[in-house]
């Protein structure tokens, strides 16, 4: 009888947790910076602090994007070439085993072209290395050559911090903090390593749809390991490119819908403040563009991409990326993760720009488009 009653009364818990209403914000913006914001839910049930637009939360692939901001702030001090093999950099080979000649660059790593394809498990413990993962043929496209095919893998960006690293002669973490965050002013951060403890109080719980804690359940405070650690977590003896996955390069960065809106306001300035224009320029120009038969679209979801940056829509069969269902066109990044869906996309003609998340989406949720329901309420809300 104990037993059935604690079966109960466990049921009712998660049922309770499942209808706890999840946090959204959407936050829009200009050149100048943030026109409104609007914030609802929960950002941690244990609390039951409400979510606001300055809370961080793990942005998923959104990362990519503030990613390559850093890279292209090294090739603009002359420390990374975007068409250099990076094997040169850093020391261990970087290749598709069926095309052993054809090297792999930067260009091709950001742009998702490099021939990579994600494992089932793409995070590296601290102590291993990312030469010997990333030597598995089967992580390799076999039947095409390096920057001839799109195939999007989160593996590649593990690879591109492991080249800033010894090109920059510094952690990814703290790097990324002195070229990106820094000078944008943003207190955000990979893994929590260099948001202040005032911001880490502020954190967002990531839950599923079901309701159970997905990540991020942080009891307002600093986790105790920034990376994930089989044995102890003595981040004193890494060597520099060995493991660019530690920080999660790929998705790993927590930041505010306002820090995303900062992020957005820049890239519609352009007035070489941050970065030079041609450098923008050179992140949306569309490197890849689907063809009808060059590329993994992902149901349609991916159809022109240039490094580290989605432009959408596009017209063509097999492609059904309109996430605003009006036709202008936008460029940005989305994010999934952990129950979570994200954006941050600009109308560079209107001048104009959004950036928002949802927490505990059900991961079959689909919309008109190839983004699900929450997106596409989110990306329009006005």
């Amino acid at each position: 009888m104990a037993m059935r009653l604690a079966v109960l009364i466990g049921a009712a818990l998660l049922a309770g947790c499942a209808t706890t209403r999840p946090a959204d914000v959407r936050v829009a913006f200009d050149a100048g910076g943030v026109t409104s914001a609007r914030a609802s839910g929960i950002a941690d049930r244990a609390t039951g602090r409400r979510v606001t637009a300055d809370d961080p939360v793990r942005i998923a692939s959104i990362s990519k994007l503030v990613v390559a901001l850093g890279v292209m702030r090294m090739v603009e001090a002359g420390q990374l070439d975007l068409d250099a093999d990076v094997s040169e950099i850093l020391g261990w080979r970087v290749r598709n085993p069926a095309f052993p000649d054809a090297p792999v660059t930067l260009r091709q790593l950001l742009s998702h072209r490099s021939g990579l394809i994600d494992p089932e498990e793409y995070r590296v413990p601290l102590g291993e290395r990312l030469a010997d993962v990333i030597a598995r043929p089967a992580l390799w496209d076999a039947q095409h050559r390096s920057g001839s095919y799109f195939r999007y893998a989160n593996v590649a960006f593990p690879v591109i911090a492991s080249v800033m690293e010894k090109a920059g002669g510094e952690r990814f973490d703290t790097l990324m903090q002195r070229l990106v965050l820094a000078p944008l002013k943003l207190d955000a951060c990979f893994n929590w390593s260099t948001c202040s403890d005032a911001k880490i109080a502020r954190h967002v719980v990531l839950y599923r749809a079901s309701g159970e804690v997905a990540l991020d359940d942080l009891g307002g405070r600093r986790p105790e390991c920034p990376v994930i650690a089989v044995q102890g977590c003595d981040l004193a003896g890494y060597r520099l490119g060995e493991n660019g996955a530690l920080f999660s390069p790929q998705g790993g960065l927590r930041a505010s819908m306002r820090d995303l809106a900062e992020i957005g306001a820049m890239l519609l300035r352009n007035d070489g403040s941050f970065l030079k224009p041609e450098s923008i320029a050179a992140l949306e120009r569309v490197a890849w563009g689907f063809d009808g038969s060059n590329g993994d679209t992902t149901g349609g979801f991916y159809c022109q991409y240039g490094l580290a940056l989605t432009t959408m829509p596009t017209a063509r069969a097999g492609c059904d990326d309109d996430l605003f269902g009006d036709g202008r066109t936008r460029i940005g990044h989305a994010g999934e993760a952990y129950g979570l869906r994200s954006g941050l996309w600009i109308d560079r003609a209107a001048g104009t720009g959004v950036a928002f998340f949802a927490t505990a989406t059900p991961p079959v949720s689909k919309g008109r488009s190839a983004f699900s329901v929450e997106e596409e309420r989110l990306a329009k809300a006005k």
